[in-house]
């Protein structure tokens, strides 16, 4: 596992450092419109179905279709993407995507029945490549086994961090003053220049691997990595449910529109959290760093169980914001340390697969949840996710290493 050690000098000075390797500027920068686009593409997806057939049901089965097949499908591609090359595979997913985006944008158009919207919103969603992953690979490639390979991790945070606030407002904003098809559009593009100029930077892609005596599935089927996607399981649904528990406190109190701007506040403390967490190189371990963030994380939830004015949810809503941007980047340097550079694209993508899952029974849950009850024991259910994500947390410190340290 690269080395956490050492000290802060200036506060940039590890990112200046992580993207003067060279290439990475150029990758780092041609991923952020595709990430962008991901941000988009879920809600766009609403906009579009939504705008056809005037039903949030119908909606809602679409989009979560996409996501069941994001999900499920996102780590088999990324294992063709290991076995085959980032330069070969990724222009065959963005076509398909782009593709199955058009034939869904079509059906919605044309007024087809919901079993053939949902159809295609699950071959959209189950062929689209996850440009984090593969960006994350890239720079294990480039500085694996150097201690800033922690901070190019934390960069991947903040730009995961901005496409997800700036992508649902621009979705929002072309499809509700454009059209809802102008919208996705405008993601499917994003996602697919983005993904090319990508993959045509052949210079950092991570050199296709040789099939391996024991199948690919097998070298992620261990103790400490799945724990560790256990906790990425146990953030999503801390997500899922928060998602859910703000809003009906927002509704609750008669002010809506309060809704976005309270949960913003969690994203925008990440940002923060994330930009300086990164800049340093830390002394402790990666392992206990993780125990303690999501122990942190677990404790700062427990006010929202209590507050009632919007300005106190707003501050408490603030705490937990100081520990997800750390979680992301120890997630994904332990995930480095925890398998083989042959499945490492897999890995990155089963993380993002066990948040999706997370997220998405978080807020089936905990809309069951505050529907019975009130907001309040929907906090508590993200309270339960943190501390679950922190038992899973000690069975990762517990596990030693995996394939290298």
């Amino acid at each position: 596992m690269p080395a956490l050690t050492g000290r802060i000098s200036t506060p940039t000075s590890n990112y200046a450092a992580v993207l003067r390797t060279p290439g990475a500027w150029k990758f780092y920068t041609a991923a952020i419109p595709a990430k962008i686009g991901i941000a988009m593409t879920s809600l766009g997806i609403v906009w579009l179905v939504h705008g056809s057939t005037g039903s949030y049901a119908a909606a809602g089965s679409v989009t979560g279709g996409f996501a069941v097949a994001e999900a499920l499908a996102g780590p088999q591609v990324a294992r063709l993407i290991d076995r085959f090359g980032q330069t070969r595979m990724l222009p065959i997913t963005l076509l398909a995507h782009a593709l199955t985006v058009a034939m869904l944008i079509g059906l919605t158009v044309t007024h087809a029945p919901l079993w053939a919207l949902i159809t295609a919103g699950v071959l959209a969603g189950g062929s689209l490549p996850q440009l984090g992953a593969q960006t994350g690979a890239r720079w294990s490639h480039a500085l694996r086994g150097t201690p800033l390979l922690s901070s190019a991790f934390a960069l991947e945070s903040l730009s995961v961090g901005i496409a997800f606030m700036v992508g649902p407002a621009l979705i929002g904003i072309v499809s509700s003053f454009g059209s809802p098809v102008a919208g996705s559009t405008l993601a499917t593009g994003l996602v697919l220049a983005g993904g090319l100029a990508l993959a045509v930077q052949r210079s950092t892609a991570p050199s296709p691997v040789r099939r391996h005596p024991t199948s690919d599935p097998d070298r992620l089927l261990h103790k400490g990595f799945l724990a560790l996607v256990a906790t990425n399981v146990g953030i999503g649904i801390f997500f899922g449910s928060m998602q859910v528990s703000v809003t009906a406190y927002a509704v609750g109190r008669g002010t809506p529109s309060l809704a976005g701007p309270l949960y913003s506040i969690t994203s925008l403390v990440g940002l923060i959290a994330g930009f300086a967490y990164g800049a340093r190189r830390w002394r402790l371990s990666a392992r206990n760093q993780l125990v303690l963030v999501l122990a942190a994380l677990t404790v700062s939830t427990i006010p929202l169980l209590a507050v009632e004015t919007p300005l106190a949810v707003g501050i408490a809503l603030a705490l937990p914001g100081l520990t997800i941007a750390p979680f992301q980047t120890l997630s994904a340097v332990l995930a480095e340390s925890e398998v083989e550079s042959a499945v490492l694209n897999q890995a990155f993508t089963w993380l993002n697969s066990g948040a999706a899952a997370g997220i998405a029974l978080g807020a089936a849950f905990g809309g069951r949840v505050v529907d019975a009850y009130d907001a309040h024991f929907g906090f508590a259910v993200a309270l339960l996710a943190a501390l679950v994500a922190t038992l899973m947390a000690l069975v990762v410190r517990v596990s030693g290493s995996g394939h290298r340290n």
